[in-house]
């Protein structure tokens, strides 16, 4: 049985068992008391610890081999721009295409405005100290915190160092790469325990699901699912195809344990080791282009994040009767996109982005603790979307620089985990 069934098969035993938890016992019961709160949510919370374990020594190590070999400006400064290019345009077309969706369905029609809601959004980081942010100024700091865009500023002047310091830098780039095959190893270790893992998750998840809130907002969870799956099967498959000449199929075939790992964990930052080890060994990028677009892409690419801002946008204008022009969509599109890197490195990114959008747009920020109810949900899919974009740039990517080893991509079984 091959890990992604075993996966699979947890998912449903969890889910199974919440929705039991939920349906056969009450509020405070010992069964939910303890089974749930104590030994269900420890194993969840112990199993997404084992996995952020592995995210800053994986970036650091495997960013500092993958720009050594890049050590001239113009091959980094390359790769940086087209995956940063890349990510800012799936974003847009990620949000253009969740305003359009909800404004032909119409989700927010039919809201009573006189609702009382509540909700006080964090503030939002200014322009300046956004810019100040991505440069360390303690580099073990930036490790302890899990800064990643400080990270990978650190990780890629140290390889381009080594890069250029003759003998000296070949023997200690020698030992990153030691240390990295140690961490792959490391990594497939975890891996195998993936299971037990989303069994915990899901069960917890699925205990406390408000079904009240999915039904009343019936609507507005359709048409955020409903973009995320298009986005998904439509818009990366072309673009894999047109600018990477792969086969989507086989594309998805390789991203399965990733997307499940991210559906599990709702976190594209603790799904980071799977899918770094997925578009290595499975997809065949090389590690050059994998270890600086792919922990990129978990900082700063918010496609499933961008297209339920725009689904939120539309419900909530509708939802209180304020009438959005073409000029209003426009800006909704622009912040979405550019706030995308400009929140980058800052916790519960989703919601103060759409905090964002909607001042910029003169909508009420209250009207998000309409959609709080439904969110974990949809973190869920629109996580599992995002690790997918990572992995669709850093294959488009590698294949522009002809660095994408076709052998291992067509190969099933390439990369399979052997613990």
């Amino acid at each position: 049985m091959n890990l992604t069934v075993r996966i699979l098969i947890g998912m449903a035993a969890g889910v199974l068992v919440g929705l039991a938890v939920q349906g056969f016992t009450s509020d405070g019961h010992w069964i939910q008391a303890v089974l749930i709160q104590d030994v269900f949510d420890a194993g969840g919370k112990v199993f997404i610890a084992s996995l952020r374990l592995m995210v800053v020594p994986l970036v650091l190590v495997s960013l500092v081999c993958g720009s050594s070999s890049l050590a001239d400006g113009a091959s980094m400064g390359r790769l940086g721009g087209k995956s940063i290019g890349l990510y800012l345009f799936t974003t847009a077309v990620a949000i253009s295409l969740a305003l359009g969706l909800a404004l032909f369905i119409s989700p927010g029609e039919g809201g009573s405005a006189s609702q009382a809601v509540e909700y006080t959004p964090r503030p939002s980081p200014g322009l300046k100290e956004t810019f100040l942010n991505i440069f360390p100024t303690n580099p073990v700091r930036a490790m302890a915190d899990g800064n990643m865009l400080q990270i990978i500023v650190f990780a890629l002047l140290l390889g381009t160092a080594l890069g250029r310091s003759g003998d000296a830098g070949q023997r200690i780039r020698s030992l990153f790469e030691d240390l990295n095959g140690v961490l792959m190893r490391l990594i497939v270790m975890l891996i195998s325990l993936a299971p037990f893992g989303v069994f915990f998750l899901m069960a917890k998840l699925f205990s406390e699901v408000g079904w009240r809130d999915i039904i009343e907002l019936g609507k507005y969870f359709a048409t955020v699912v409903l973009a995320l799956i298009i986005h998904a099967s439509v818009v990366y498959p072309a673009l894999l195809l047109w600018l990477a000449k792969t086969n989507p199929l086989k594309f998805y075939q390789k991203m399965r344990e990733p997307m499940l790992f991210a559906f599990s964990t709702s976190s594209s930052g603790a799904t980071l080791p799977v899918t770094l080890r997925t578009v290595e060994k499975k997809l065949g990028v090389d590690n050059s282009i994998a270890s600086f677009s792919v922990p990129l892409g978990a900082t700063i690419n918010m496609d499933g994040t961008a297209i339920m801002q725009g689904v939120a946008t539309v419900f909530i204008a509708q939802y209180f009767h304020v009438d959005l022009v073409f000029t209003d969509y426009l800006m909704v599109i622009l912040t979405a996109t550019m706030a995308s890197v400009g929140t980058a490195a800052v916790p519960g990114v989703g919601l103060i982005m759409l905090t964002m959008v909607l001042t910029q747009v003169g909508l009420p920020v209250e009207g998000i603790a309409l959609i709080i109810g439904v969110d974990r949900l949809l973190d869920m899919t629109r996580t599992a979307v995002n690790v997918a974009g990572d992995a669709t740039v850093a294959t488009i990517v590698a294949h522009s620089e002809k660095k994408l080893d076709r052998s291992v991509l067509d190969d099933p079984d390439a990369g399979r985990a052997n613990p």
